[in-house]
C-alpha cells in the first residue's frame, strides 16, 4: 500500500514539474509585471509554487494550469502588500540626527544604475514604471488582458470576479497608463 502511494506522489511530483516547465514563461512573465523587479518576482514565483505544489491535488486536469498558478501568485501577493507595514514618508529639507547634535541625510543616486540606463533606452522601462503606479487589482487585470491576451472571461474565472468588474478596471487601469505614457506616444 506504501509503495503505490508513493508512485501516485512520484507521478503527481512530475506531473506538477511539467507543468510548471510548460508554463514557466507567463508565470515568471506575470511575477515580474506584478512586483516590477527580477527578484522579488523570482521571490514570489517561488511563494505561489510552493502553495500550488501543496494544493496540486485540487487541481482540475483539463483546465488551465497557468490560470489557476496566476489566481494563486496574485492572492500571495496581495498578502505581501497588505502585510507591510505604512510607509513612512519624511521631507528632504529636514535633517535627520546622527549624533551629538549632527544632522545628515544620504540621498541615493539611481541615475547611473546600469539596469536603469539599459531600461531609459528602451519602452520597457517606462511602461513597467507606469504599471507599479497602478493599483493592484487595475495592474493584475491590465497584465492579464494586456500580456497575457487572456479573455475578459478568462480573467474573471482566474480572478473569480464578474465580468463587469473585469471591463471596469482595465478601462481604467489603460486610461492611467494611456495618461502616464502619454510623453512617448508621437500623434
Amino acid at each position: 500500500m506504501i509503495s503505490i502511494l508513493n508512485l501516485r506522489r512520484n507521478a503527481e511530483a512530475e506531473r506538477f514539474e511539467e507543468l510548471v516547465a510548460e508554463h514557466h514563461a507567463g508565470i515568471y512573465r506575470f511575477a515580474y509585471r506584478l512586483t516590477g523587479n527580477r527578484d522579488d518576482a523570482e521571490d514570489l514565483i517561488q511563494e505561489a509554487l510552493i502553495e500550488a505544489y501543496e494544493a496540486f491535488g485540487r487541481f482540475s486536469r483539463g483546465t488551465h494550469f497557468d490560470r489557476w498558478v496566476f489566481r494563486i501568485m496574485r492572492n500571495t501577493y496581495l498578502d505581501k502588500v497588505r502585510a507591510k507595514p505604512p510607509v513612512r514618508v519624511e521631507s528632504l529639507t529636514c535633517a535627520s540626527s546622527i549624533s551629538d547634535g549632527e544632522t545628515a541625510r544620504d540621498i541615493i543616486d539611481l541615475r547611473g544604475a546600469a539596469d536603469r540606463e539599459l531600461f531609459a533606452k528602451t519602452l520597457d522601462g517606462p511602461i513597467q514604471e507606469a504599471l507599479q503606479t497602478l493599483p493592484a487589482e487595475f495592474r493584475i487585470v491590465v497584465i492579464l488582458a494586456d500580456i497575457h491576451e487572456l479573455s475578459y472571461e478568462e480573467i474573471s474565472q482566474t480572478l473569480q470576479c464578474p465580468i463587469g468588474t473585469v471591463r471596469s478596471r482595465l478601462h481604467r487601469g489603460r486610461a492611467i497608463l494611456k495618461d502616464k505614457l502619454k510623453r512617448y506616444v508621437r500623434f
